[in-house]
């Protein structure tokens, strides 16, 4: 079973797709790519106009799957010359990309003119009527007799019945007026889908296609895909960065909103990390390149976006499976308008056919069939722009519908890069130069987080400990460490230790006092006498506050702070940032039992930290939240969203973008089916007309598309 899913994934090809009018028309192309007999699966990503092709297949196979639409079909690892032809391609003015639709439209002007002039049953007014409707209607046409024939009926299907019928029984007029008006609405939906694809093919083009490159002590200007690892990469003041790397040489601020939606630049030095796609500014900087062009964080976003609008969201799982089920039924509805009345009721044939055909027309399912998706893919572009990665349509509305937030402390509410705040001298005998150097030389040796804050303390005061000689090292499990310096032993580690050695009682007045002020205390001294009590903190950081209040006011009022430090310490954070909860003492898998506990309780729950330590409990929440995407490849593989910075003020945006494309999305459904609802209502005073029931249509797909692209306007 392994072995072939793993066979099936080897022979995956992707292909960029250019024509896509609808998502009816590209289930179509997906089924009838699935009919190439080298092909064993195919699947179609419409928001990112994209194809997935499992076997072997040609470019011209897949066109000739598509010929139904005109479709063109691009390998996914086009040449730079595509996307330029490809660009120059949308840049095109509308009556140029459109000739077929203003052509029909003039026939269709010179059809009423000569109606006009010459009456409705003249030949020169027919023939014009005529001339539109094939011409504006060809492609429509293609595809409705196909369907027709194959009992496959979807929106172009009742078209083609609608169009024919109006021919039959003498309605020329409103026959092209159904034709011009339907190419009208499908230009529209496929401009709505384009824009709203706009906001992630915009990531592709912001990163530049060559670099200047030095190898072997050569400089040369290379395309990114020629890149190897290990280069060193030259970036001059002002310009885009092409490639992930490290910093080898030089100073510069680099802005990285592209990346992590951060607008402040930030200041860039040696070993620092740089993303492609991010914008250099005064300086020069050499990096060596840590990551091929296709591995770049960039690279990465670009891809989990563009797969994220594949996964479908609830709303659109509705919106497929009604669609699949309420073609046929207008059918049928339409059916038993044209002749029940005239068989059971002796009313005119002509006229209750035509009421047949109208109800076939306001039955088409374009404005319901495009409100989810156009939703879907412009919050999901928007909110790749700012600096929020989401991973599916089905997180982006849970996203919006969460009842508590659980934040884990380290790293996530605060910096999770403790500082030395207290040093306190409880023995006379030594001064705090001599106690703070055999801490460090003990503390070198350890790998405790604590530690490094130590140390650092220790080299910004100049204090030399790396002469400092111990022997006899040891660890102490959960406790501390020990060492003998000079023929006496040291122990430094909790206050727990020290209640082991019987020292308690001399320091737990300033223990209590530092933990209650949110910081915890190390303690050093021998067997016989505590020496002194270091205070070390993790920084809370600045945004944290602001943002918990921002939560709050959108209506979130349980946040709680998961952490695994001291109570005293852990309410000291809590109280200073303002959640409402907070447990601690946690090991990680308390942590998953808590989150378990949330869901019970509150049904939506997300859980906010690293996407390394708490991947439990990210896994278990309803949408887990990872903290610094960029450059972090787990964080971008385990969670369900990813805050590209390495801050939480994103995250309010995130949340209020999300219930805001809930909020649309559920306008576009129910306006969807309601206009439709009132239109086909009309049949019953037999005031339905064509007229009326293609305008409907078309009126309901503008304005769920126009309503779909706000998402685009709303802003961090």
């Amino acid at each position: 079973m392994g072995e072939s899913v793993k066979s099936l994934e080897d022979s995956k090809n992707v292909y960029r797709v250019q024509g896509f009018s609808c998502a009816n028309c590209a289930g179509k192309f997906e089924r009838n790519v699935k009919e190439i007999p080298s092909v064993q699966d195919a699947k179609v990503n419409f928001g990112a106009s994209k194809i997935s092709v499992y076997g072997e297949t040609t470019v011209e196979d897949l066109e000739k799957a598509g010929a139904f639409e005109n479709l063109k079909v691009v390998p996914e690892k086009r040449q730079e010359t595509d996307w330029v032809e490809g660009n120059n391609q949308d840049k095109e003015p509308f009556f140029m990309k459109h000739s077929t639709i203003m052509t029909s439209a003039l026939f269709l002007c010179f059809g009423y003119l000569s109606l006009v002039v010459k009456g409705e049953s003249n030949s020169v007014t027919v023939a014009l009527f005529v001339a539109s409707i094939l011409l504006g209607g060809y492609s429509l046409f293609k595809v409705g007799f196909q369907n027709l024939l194959r009992l496959d009926f979807d929106m172009k299907t009742l078209m083609t019945v609608a169009v024919i019928g109006a021919a039959l029984i003498g309605e020329w007029a409103e026959g092209a007026v159904v034709v011009i008006l339907f190419a009208i609405s499908e230009a529209i939906e496929r401009y709505s889908m384009d824009r709203a694809r706009k906001s992630i093919s915009s990531l592709m083009d912001i990163a530049p296609k060559k670099a200047l490159i030095r190898r072997y002590g050569q400089e040369a200007m290379l395309h990114v895909d020629e890149i190897q690892i290990g280069d060193v990469m030259i970036i001059k003041p002002g310009q885009k960065i092409a490639m992930d790397g490290v910093v080898i040489n030089g100073y510069s601020a680099v802005n990285q909103a592209t990346i992590t939606g951060e607008s402040v630049p930030i200041a860039k030095t040696i070993d620092d990390e740089i993303f492609a796609g991010t914008l250099n500014g005064e300086g020069l900087l050499e990096v060596r390149v840590t990551k091929l062009a296709e591995d770049t964080t960039l690279s990465k976003i670009i891809y989990l976006v563009e797969e994220a609008q594949a996964e479908r969201a609830p709303s659109q799982a509705f919106v497929d499976k009604f669609a699949k089920y309420y073609t046929p039924a207008i059918m049928i509805v339409a059916c038993l308008v044209a002749i029940i009345p005239p068989l059971l009721f002796g009313a005119s044939w002509n006229s209750w056919v035509y009421q047949g055909l109208a109800v076939l027309v306001v039955g088409c399912p374009c404005a319901l069939v495009i409100s989810t998706p156009v939703s879907i893919v412009t919050a999901i572009g928007n909110a790749a722009k700012n600096g929020v990665l989401v991973k599916g349509g089905v997180y982006l509305e849970e996203m919006g519908a969460l009842k508590a937030i659980a934040f884990d402390k380290t790293g996530t509410l605060t910096k999770g890069i403790p500082v030395v705040t207290d040093f306190k001298l409880i023995s006379k005998e030594v001064n705090s130069k001599e106690v703070l150097s055999i801490i460090a030389a003990l503390e070198s040796r350890s790998q405790h987080p604590l530690a490094s804050a130590i140390i650092k303390k220790a080299e910004q005061e100049n204090i030399s400990y790396s002469n400092i000689f111990v022997e006899n090292f040891s660890s102490i499990t959960g406790k501390g460490i020990n060492g003998d310096i000079e023929g006496t032993t040291y122990y430094i580690g909790s206050p727990r230790l020290f209640h082991d050695l019987g020292l308690e009682h001399s320091i737990e007045h300033e223990v209590t006092l530092l933990q209650m002020q949110g910081k915890t205390a190390v303690v050093i001294g021998t067997e016989k006498q505590v020496i002194a009590v270091v205070a070390v903190a993790d920084e809370v950081r600045e945004t944290s506050k602001d943002v918990i209040k921002k939560l709050h006011q959108l209506g979130i009022n349980k946040t709680i702070m998961l952490t695994g430090d001291n109570a005293g310490t852990a309410q000291a954070i809590a109280q200073e940032v303002g959640v409402t909860d907070v447990k601690a003492e946690l090991l990680p898998e308390d942590k998953l039992d808590f989150i378990k506990k949330l869901r019970n309780e509150y049904g939506n729950v997300s859980m906010i930290g690293d996407g390394v330590n708490d991947a439990p409990a990210l896994a278990a929440s309803t949408v887990g939240i990872a903290m610094g995407g960029a450059g972090t490849d787990t964080a971008l593989e385990t969670a369900d969203v990813a805050l590209m910075g390495n801050d939480l003020s994103k995250l309010p945006f995130a949340i209020k973008l999300s219930r805001k494309a809930l909020t649309i999305i559920k306008q576009n459904i129910t306006f969807s089916i309601a206009i439709k609802i009132i239109a086909l209502l009309l049949v019953i005073p037999g005031w339905l007309t064509l007229w009326i029931a293609i305008l409907a249509d078309m009126g309901a797909t503008l304005l769920v598309t126009a309503n779909g692209l706000r998402l685009l306007r709303l802003k961090d």
